[in-house]
Order: structure tokens, then sequence, then C-alpha cells
């Protein structure tokens, strides 16, 4: 039975600081994540050396994969660390390292621990929620269509975690790109009852810079979801309608 495995950490001391790696040997158990992993070095911080180092910092909070906060770089894959289980990693890598580096897509604040300010920028970008201003009576919400339901349902588990933006090519600080997550939830906000009020502001704000044209079709994005949302299916879909929006708005000039 196997006693220890190996955590290999991407480390950094601060947003300016140069990143080092580091070993830390964890004691097995069944059913551990992570999560629980990271926490043992918080508990005991030596690393595999033997010698004590400051705890690694990383972000988590709902512990079941529904705030998107503890999503990092595991073995190379972008993913929530609440819920790849280290039994499942081992059985993948055998007695290999379990490789953990933060997202690359985002400043580092602290070792595991990302900025990921420009997700909820680009949301606000895009006007992602419906207003209430007080002119209606607050009380059941409009009934969706079923065939709209379903597909708005998926789009609406979207944690903003950042695994999509962290896997996109094209999400960068050169192109400036919206990220596939703010693309999709265009297409649930347009879709609600109240929400369509808004809908051509947020079609002039995907066609704008780093809008929906900066999309370059990779798919990687769906592939890395880890609510599975089917983010291509949104951006063809907001695709077609930025076209429309467009040659519909040039005719108004």
């Amino acid at each position: 039975m196997q006693e220890f495995f190996t955590l290999h950490i991407k480390r950094q001391d601060s947003p300016e600081g140069q990143h080092y790696w580091e070993d830390f040997k964890i004691p097995y158990r069944p059913n551990m994540n992570v999560v629980s992993s990271l926490m043992e070095i918080q508990r005991n911080p030596v690393n595999a050396e033997g010698k004590t180092v400051n705890p690694v910092v990383w972000e988590c909070n709902c512990f079941e994969e529904v705030c998107g906060a503890c999503a990092m770089i595991i073995n190379g894959k972008p993913r929530q660390s609440c819920s790849a289980l280290i039994d499942r990693i081992l059985e993948e890598k055998g007695d290999q390292p379990i490789t953990l580096e933060p997202l690359t897509k985002f400043p580092v604040i602290r070792d595991l621990m990302v900025d990921r300010q420009i997700l909820f920028d680009n949301l606000r970008r895009v006007r992602a929620w419906i207003p209430i201003d007080g002119t209606f009576p607050l009380g059941r919400g409009p009934r969706y269509d079923e065939n709209v339901r379903r597909w708005a349902y998926d789009i609406s588990r979207c944690m903003t975690c950042g695994c999509c933006a962290e896997a996109c090519p094209n999400f960068n600080e050169k192109s400036g790109f919206i990220g596939p997550n703010a693309i999709a939830q265009v297409r649930l906000f347009n879709a609600h009852p109240l929400g369509r009020m808004q809908r051509e502001e947020r079609l002039a704000a995907l066609i704008g810079h780093g809008g929906i044209q900066e999309c370059g079709n990779a798919q990687n994005c769906v592939r890395v979801c880890p609510k599975e949302i089917p983010l291509t299916d949104a951006i063809a879909a907001l695709n077609m309608d930025c076209n429309l929006f467009a040659i519909k708005r040039f005719f108004k000039r």
C-alpha cells in the first residue's frame, strides 16, 4: 500500500517575485483530493528535503465544484482542485509527482492563487445581469420556453473559474479577447424574457475590441469546462446574432 505521494508545486512568493518549484511528500489516505493534500502542507509545512517553509497559498471556498475559486493547473490541465481526486490522478500518473501550477492567463498573487478580476470585468462589459430598477413588482419570474430553458440552465452553471480562458489560445493580454465564458453569458441573458431589453447593448459589446471576432474556434474551452457547458454552441449562435446586428446597425446609419 502506498504510504506517501509527491506534490511538485510551482511557487511564487509575491506578484513581482520569481517562481520556483518545491516538492512535498504527503501521507496518503484514501479519497483525498488536491485541496485536502494542500491542507496537509498547511498543517505541516515541511518540504521533501525536510526544511520548514511557508505554507502553500491557494484559494478555495465551497469544496464541491460550485464556486470555481480553486481552479489551478493539475498535471498540465486546468481544473478544479476540489474535484481532482488523488486516487484517480495516481492511477493515471503512477508514481510520478502530481504537478500543481497556478493558472497562467491571470496575474499570480502568491503560489497557486491568481487574480481573476479580468473575468468579472468582462462580465460587466457585456452587462451579464438582469437590471432591476423597481418599476415592476418582484414576484415569480417570467416563464421560459422549455427548449430555451434547457440550454440556458447549462450556461447558468458557469462558475467563472477561468478554466476555459486558460485553455483558450486567443485569451491573452495582446488580443484583449473577452473570453468564452463572457460570450456564453451574453447568450444566457439575451434569451431571458427581461434581459432581452439590453440585447443590443450586449451584442454591441461583443463586436467591439476583443469581442467575438477574436475567437479562433480552437474549441479548447468546451473540452476543459468542469461543468461541461456547451460553450462552442453559444459562440456559434452569437456569431450569427452579432453578424445580423452589425448588418442592421450599418444600414441604420
